[in-house]
């Protein structure tokens, strides 16, 4: 039994890495765009499933780890910026006020499954036009969901946050450990 993670992100590679170094990636094919649910948490733990679910397949007896991470801006899903233009009008959307941040988890093996969905509120000071116009030249923005990082020179924006701070970064390390932990995956 291996332990695989079902996504290319840098990010959830290096918390990952806190949880256990012995895993390896391997990511899915999965069209997010046919996956819909009623609140916005339900889609990040449905794509998070369908991820798991589809790597898992390919590889019977390893357990599989699948994420995915939406903002949630009163209600309104923003995902990843589809180019400046809409990372300036997420970024407008968050400036001043508080969001949610929901990241799905799921676990796979051998058509056994346990998922969970984690919450964070994150609070944003005003930002300057200035700064968010220049944050959006930079390459920074484009591969996060909500068009930022808050381990990055985002972090300048917020001024708070509720829950899980690695959660923001697209993997809640606590919540996955212990779903590792009932597969007898750590």
């Amino acid at each position: 039994m291996s332990l695989i993670l079902a996504s290319g992100s840098p990010r959830r590679r290096e918390l990952m890495a806190l949880i256990t170094p012995d895993y390896r990636v391997v990511t899915s094919e999965v069209d997010e765009s046919k996956i819909a649910a009623d609140t916005p948490a339900r889609l990040a733990q449905a794509l998070a499933a369908a991820k798991a679910r589809a790597v898992a397949a390919q590889y019977p007896g390893d357990v599989v780890v699948g994420c995915d991470t939406v903002v949630d801006c009163g209600g309104v899903v923003f995902g990843k910026p589809r180019d400046e233009a809409d990372a300036v009008a997420m970024l407008r959307a968050l400036s001043g006020r508080a969001h949610r941040v929901h990241t799905g988890v799921c676990v796979c093996r051998d058509g056994q499954a346990a998922a969970t969905v984690e919450t964070t509120t994150v609070h944003f000071a005003p930002i300057p036009e200035e700064e968010l116009l220049a944050y959006v030249r930079t390459p920074e923005p484009y591969d996060k969901a909500g068009a930022y990082a808050i381990q990055g020179r985002a972090a300048v924006w917020c001024s708070g946050i509720e829950g899980c701070y690695y959660n923001i970064m697209g993997l809640p390390v606590h919540r996955t450990a212990q779903l590792l932990r009932q597969f007898g995956a750590l």
